[in-house]
């Protein structure tokens, strides 16, 4: 009679482990949306911005890899972050990450669609991408007339795009997340954040605080105008109510 009890017992503990699982989202990991778990990240673009924020993500034990066409000429920087650091090709980033963060000139964003688009169906996007007149030209005229989130959802249909770290110059992050926020007077720098996947924004809200952040959800992905280059809600070292003020967000 024990035995039979206790195999039914095991039997409803397993069924009921099925089901949490089968609740998540199956492109969402169960550790992507727990801030307290670290989680796998493809930085696709090494530059200033990629490498800013993906070194913050690595020196809070996220496990990164920063993508570039010619992985090897990232050997010096990878070596020096550690062993949760790793570099290889963006096809190899978008299937190590459980998120991919996107950090590559704007006038990239065609070409880049059309050899990584399909892959990132499904995955959490972080995009920081910022459209400028001079370098973009025509993509720039795109995003002054559609949207710079609406822009970059075209260009990557099906991922789970989330707009972050494109409200501030990459020296500001760095200074700012250098030790997780702990020493900024007066509280942590804040990110403005847009995105239509609650899931997505979930998880892009624990990345922000892992690199040392504050986190403020401006609205869906269209929202995110009201922090692209040469808005109101661009450039700015503040908190985050701070920033939800300048922003006109309630409290």
């Amino acid at each position: 009679m024990r035995s039979d009890l206790t195999s039914r017992r095991a039997a409803l503990a397993l069924a009921a482990g099925l089901a949490v699982a089968a609740a998540l989202p199956a492109s969402v990991p169960a550790a992507a949306q727990d801030g307290a778990k670290k989680i796998r990240i493809g930085v696709i673009g090494a530059g200033n911005i990629g490498g800013t924020i993906g070194s913050l993500w690595v020196k809070d034990g996220h496990e990164v890899m920063f993508a570039s066409r010619h992985p090897e000429q990232l050997a010096a920087m990878v070596s020096e972050l550690g062993p949760k650091a790793r570099a290889g090709t963006p096809e190899e980033a978008i299937k190590f990450g459980d998120a991919v963060f996107i950090a590559v000139p704007y006038k990239a964003y065609p070409d880049l669609a059309k050899e990584i688009g399909p892959s990132l169906k499904g995955k959490v996007v972080l995009d920081a991408g910022n459209a400028t007149q001079k370098r973009d030209g025509a993509l720039y005229d795109e995003v002054q007339a559609s949207g710079i989130g609406a822009t970059s959802a075209k260009y990557f249909p099906g991922a789970k795009i989330v707009r972050a770290f494109n409200a501030a110059n990459y020296k500001i992050f760095a200074k700012e997340g250098a030790d997780g926020g702990k020493g900024r007077a007066g509280g942590r720098m804040a990110i403005p954040i847009a995105g239509d996947d609650p899931e997505a924004l979930k998880v892009a809200e624990g990345l922000v605080r892992d690199a040392g952040f504050d986190p403020v959800v401006v609205g869906p992905l269209k929202d995110a105008d009201k922090f692209a280059m040469g808005s109101p809600g661009f450039g700015h070292d503040v908190t985050a109510p701070e920033m939800r003020e300048k922003l006109g967000l309630a409290k």
